[in-house]
């Protein structure tokens, strides 16, 4: 496939849903499994790109899909999570050594 028409693609559809386009960064690989693509956005803009329930997230990766079948190939997306992110819906609490080792 093209540089990336894939990549380009998302990129371009990214940097219009988020606050900070400029923090939008896509890796692209290419292995026996197809293309992978690895997006990441700047924390603030995670929520952005996931989506209620996930959706916009499966979303673009129907759309990703699509680009891909009409160039023979498969893309895959993956979202890296910011560090010290959290997942939706988890309270992280912050635990001394001696309160890990008591819990086991």
């Amino acid at each position: 496939m093209d540089k990336e028409l894939d990549q380009q693609f998302l990129e371009y559809v990214v940097q219009g849903l988020v606050d900070h386009p400029e923090a939008v960064v896509v890796a692209r690989t290419v292995d026996e499994m197809g293309v992978l693509l690895t997006l990441t956005v700047s924390p603030e803009d995670m929520g952005k790109i996931i989506g209620k329930d996930g959706n916009t997230a499966k979303a673009l990766r129907v759309l990703l899909r699509v680009v891909g079948m009409k160039h023979n190939a498969r893309v895959n997306l993956k979202i890296n999570e910011p560090m010290g992110g959290k997942r939706f819906g988890e309270e992280r609490e912050e635990k001394t050594l001696d309160q890990v080792v008591n819990e086991l």
